[in-house]
């Protein structure tokens, strides 16, 4: 069962929303809307702040982005709630529609850190775990480089401009033909393989090919084990070497990945020995390296202790690593807490009573659930990461019954969460508590949801990918802004081509 949290007020004044939303075009009575009649406080909370013009307003840094805002994410989660309250006044349909508020600030911090705890180590961000067109320009703009899975991934990239395709590592040990020979018409030859039949389609495709030899880590003290697709045993690379050695290829450096969301870091200790040994067997077939790619996995909560275990075994497996660049393939670290989401409570499902046909007071002492609380993002949308990813998401109140101002002392009752598909393993939290008195038009937050969410969503049932706003926050935001006009005033990043 997961915790409630409720969101502190940032006002302590509550405000009334003007009646007159019949004025409004298109929308004549609203006198039967409960959730207009019963509306209380949600209007822009930054209007009362005397320094709401330098945090709210918006700059249009990329012809072919959104604007980007100032302001804590908490004041933008509230205004998305007073804007769909507002559209809802009109009719509009799908004005409660769930969206997220993304603080480039805190991708700025984590570069950051990155930086200060392996300086040594060049950060290739894992495309596939957020895709967003903010991320990746603020990320080329600060200088890292890029770990593609495909063709489309590379394209991505590629197209924003300001990239060298040396920056890019077509990180994928079982690519397509076809995106082999992209990649080296796009002139990115960094890529890796675990196999000998790739050995072969490479020789085909992209003789040129800069080569890494995945070899297999343990992953077991990961939420996402991939060694049961990828990696190459140490005791078949040398024969791999030899394969390649004789197709008159050239494999320069080796990489491994202890696995999506690595809960010890110790195991990085290990995985560094092995790739020792495998730079070994790659001077024995006559190869000289000169590239190490460490992976990712790197949880934000242990990454000073997975970085002292890299540092520490990279120290003493390769004391003189003259002449070997270092690079990692992080991606949830750099956006995971970046992104919030705002949901609409749309339907909920209590017992009756039989007589009254009123709902019964959901507080209950019953370990089962006594509300199904039903919101419009689901396990097909940006709450993939719950089947996919093994994520766990803790709700939190944003809204109760019209007002952003919600007293901790609120009874609580349990409930499950259910997203807004005619799915029934459409399944967002199956107990968690929250308060009794939350109703339709209320609205429910989630922290932690940028990565692996919206780049996996889908559009079952008809409904739509949840919106982004972005926005930056007090510390670092000055130097996002800065780096991202720095690179649109080159030129960059202004493409109408993939995101």
């Amino acid at each position: 069962m997961s915790p409630v949290e409720v969101l502190s007020a940032l006002n302590p004044l509550d405000h009334f929303i003007s009646r007159n939303f019949q004025k409004f075009s298109g929308h004549s009575d609203t006198s039967f809307d409960p959730v207009v009649k019963d509306l209380p406080a949600l209007i822009d909370v930054a209007t009362n702040d005397p320094a709401a013009d330098n945090r709210l307003d918006d700059e249009k840094i990329f012809s072919s982005l959104p604007p980007l805002f100032r302001g804590h994410p908490e004041i933008h989660l509230r205004k998305g709630i007073i804007d769909a309250a507002m559209l809802g006044a009109t009719s509009e349909v799908d004005a409660e529609r769930a969206f997220f508020v993304a603080d480039l600030s805190q991708v700025f911090r984590q570069h950051e850190r990155w930086m200060k705890n392996l300086p040594e180590i060049v950060p290739h961000y894992a495309v596939k775990c957020n895709p967003d067109p903010y991320i990746i320009r603020l990320l080329a703009a600060l200088g890292a480089g890029f770990d593609c899975a495909s063709n489309g991934e590379i394209s991505q990239v590629l197209s924003i401009g300001g990239v060298d395709p040396s920056r890019i590592i077509f990180a994928n040990p079982c690519k397509a033909t076809s995106f082999v020979r992209s990649a080296a018409k796009a002139g990115v030859n960094h890529m890796t393989f675990d196999n000998a039949d790739e050995l072969y389609k490479i020789a085909r495709a992209h003789p040129g090919a800069k080569l890494i030899v995945r070899i297999l880590a343990d992953d077991s003290k990961s939420i996402c084990r991939f060694g049961i697709k990828f990696g190459a045993p140490l005791e078949v690379v040398p024969s791999l070497l030899s394969k390649a050695k004789e197709l008159g290829l050239d494999v320069v450096g080796v990489s491994f990945h202890v696995g999506s969301g690595c809960y010890d870091p110790t195991i990085y200790g290990d995985a560094i020995r092995r790739a020792r040994d495998a730079f070994l067997m790659g001077a024995q077939a006559g190869y000289k390296f000169t590239l190490l790619d460490v992976g990712g996995g790197f949880e934000d909560a242990r990454f000073e202790t997975a970085a002292s275990v890299l540092a520490d075994a990279i120290n003493l497996y390769f004391p003189d690593r003259k002449g070997i660049r270092l690079i990692a393939e992080p991606g949830r670290f750099y956006v995971s807490r970046a992104f919030s989401l705002a949901a609409n409570i749309i339907a909920r499902r209590a017992p009756m009573n039989e007589i009254s046909l009123e709902p019964l007071d959901p507080r209950s002492t019953s370990d089962e659930p006594s509300v199904m609380y039903y919101i419009n993002e689901g396990v097909y949308g940006a709450f993939n990461c719950i089947m996919f990813d093994h994520q766990t998401v803790n709700p939190y109140v944003l809204s109760l019954k019209g007002s952003f101002h919600v007293s901790s002392s609120e009874p609580l009752s349990l409930c499950s969460l259910w997203g807004p598909t005619c799915d029934s393993i459409d399944c967002v939290c199956k107990a968690v508590e929250l308060p009794s008195a939350l109703q339709i038009g209320d609205w429910l937050g989630f922290d932690n949801m940028g990565a692996y969410t919206i780049c996996a969503a889908s559009q079952f049932n008809g409904f739509k990918f949840s919106n982004v706003v972005y926005t930056t926050s007090k510390v670092g935001g000055d130097e996002v802004r800065r780096a991202l006009c720095s690179f649109a005033a080159k030129g960059y990043g202004h493409g109408s081509g993939p995101y």
